[in-house]
This record gives structure tokens, sequence and C-alpha cells, in this order.
């Protein structure tokens, strides 16, 4: 069973993002903590959490072990743009883009043992005297 999560509108470029995201692509959720957690960029902080984000969806909302996920797909996609101005030199305004990224990652991992309910012992009728 695969579980996605994904981080819309990151205001990073998706250039750099997915820079990022190559380090991790295909590796298992543990050691792609580890790897981000010591990865000197900006936009490993946003990969993290989205990976942390599928580990927990897998876990509570799935029953899948933690142990065995594996990043089965990373892509980080382009979001809207945001365009603004920068003054120039003679009273000029010069256009540019602040990029934005969004991020998909899909996990898969094997089930946990689904737990069978204790068996509710009747409780002894109390006399009454």
């Amino acid at each position: 069973m695969s579980v996605k999560a994904i981080a819309k509108g990151v205001r990073m470029s998706p250039r750099k993002v997915g820079v990022v995201a190559a380090l991790v692509r295909g590796r298992s959720v543990e050691d792609a903590l580890t790897i981000l957690e010591h990865t000197p960029r900006r936009s490993a902080l946003a990969v993290q959490k989205v990976i942390a984000s599928a580990k927990a969806n897998a876990d509570h909302n799935h029953g899948l072990k933690p142990a065995t996920l594996q990043i089965t797909q990373i892509t980080v996609t382009p979001g809207p743009r945001l365009k603004r101005y920068r003054p120039a030199a003679h009273g000029r305004a010069l256009p540019f883009q602040r990029r934005t990224s969004h991020i998909t990652v899909v996990v898969d991992g094997e089930a946990r043992e689904v737990k069978k309910p204790a068996a509710v012992k009747a409780a002894p009728k109390k006399e009454s005297k």
C-alpha cells in the first residue's frame, strides 16, 4: 500500500528543491531523514517535513510499520509564481518572479499486524442479601 504526503506552495525554487529531493529518492525513510538532517541547504527542511508527514500518515492512518517504509516516489513540480518588481537605475523597475514548489512524497511499506481485541470476561453477579 502506498501512502502520499503533499506540500503545496513552498516558497523555494523547484530547481533548488529538486536537487535535495534527488539525494533521497529511492531510499528508506529513516536514511532519508538522516541525510536531510545533515544537508546544508534551506530546501532540506521542507523536504524533511514532507517525508516526516508521509511517515506519520503511513503509521497512524494506514497501519504500516515505520521501520519498513521506503520512498517509492518523490517529485517536485513548479507552483504558482509571485510576480514582483525590483528598482533599477534611472527610475525603472525590472520584473522578477518568486518561484514556488509543490513537493509530493509517496512511501510504501509492510503492514502492521492487526491486534485482536481482548476477550471480555463476564463479571460474576453479586448475590443480594
